[in-house]
């Protein structure tokens, strides 16, 4: 998700196609609060681990 997040910024940025770039933004937000609190060893969605 992290990785999807900044390929649509660099693609929003690039084309200039602001929905990309908001797009990008949550996801990239999203994704790293997920990694934050999936490594502090919290359960996410009633998982320990999402593979």
């Amino acid at each position: 998700m992290i990785t999807l997040g900044a390929l649509l910024l660099v693609i929003g940025f690039l084309a200039n196609l602001s929905i990309l770039w908001q797009i990008g933004i949550a996801l990239l937000v999203i994704g790293l609060v997920l990694a934050v609190v999936g490594g502090t060893g919290r359960k996410i969605g009633g998982r320990a681990h999402w593979y």
